[in-house]
């Protein structure tokens, strides 16, 4: 017990030490702009449109990101029911958080896990990307907590859930594809 009450205390510390810039206007500029990267409409609409427009490689990737999404949001939806944590600007004094804050459970982070699910196929088929994606990712976890809405836990638990799920689906989607071409060859 004395061990979660020392991870909890020092979960607290660094999202204070986060989420007490959030009045510094170009930051806050930034992560609220950059958290919607990871939200339900623009990594919906970025995999299908990259699914359906695209050809080859990058279309395969794409079917890739679209199925972590999804297995991805099974973890993080059962996760929230079975471990109601409340949100940290509820609980935690003198945090800032945006008027419209979102008043459902914390743990894990869905926007963490939903940018991460999308970004790892990618990583992974084409490791070039990684210089530009890690960071947006990393990004998407940071703007949570200096919006006041998820404990650094959240996130990296977030972060670990969407990354096992890129992989997993990026696993899958390449042994239905040589699978495939064995067949056609």
């Amino acid at each position: 017990m004395k061990l979660f009450i020392s991870f909890y205390n020092a979960d607290c510390r660094i999202f204070q030490q986060v989420n007490q810039h959030y009045d510094k206007k170009l930051l806050y500029f930034f992560f609220s702009r950059i958290t919607f990267l990871g939200g339900a409409t623009f990594t919906i609409i970025t995999c299908l449109t990259l699914a359906f427009l695209t050809a080859n490689q990058l279309r395969i990737t794409a079917i890739a990101s679209a199925l972590s999404l999804a297995v991805s949001h099974i973890p993080v939806h059962l996760i929230k029911k079975l471990y109601p944590r409340k949100r940290p600007y509820l609980i935690v004094e003198k945090s800032k958080f945006p008027l419209k804050a979102l008043t459902d459970h914390s743990f894990p982070s869905g926007h963490t896990t939903a940018i991460f699910s999308v970004i790892v196929p990618f990583i992974l088929y084409m490791p070039s990307l990684s210089i530009i994606l890690l960071p947006i990712g990393i990004c998407v976890g940071l703007s949570r907590i200096f919006l006041g809405l998820h404990y650094p836990s959240d996130v990296l638990a977030g972060g670990v859930l969407g990354t096992a799920a890129g992989i997993a689906s990026a696993t899958f989607v390449i042994q239905i594809t040589e699978s495939t071409l064995r067949g056609i060859l």
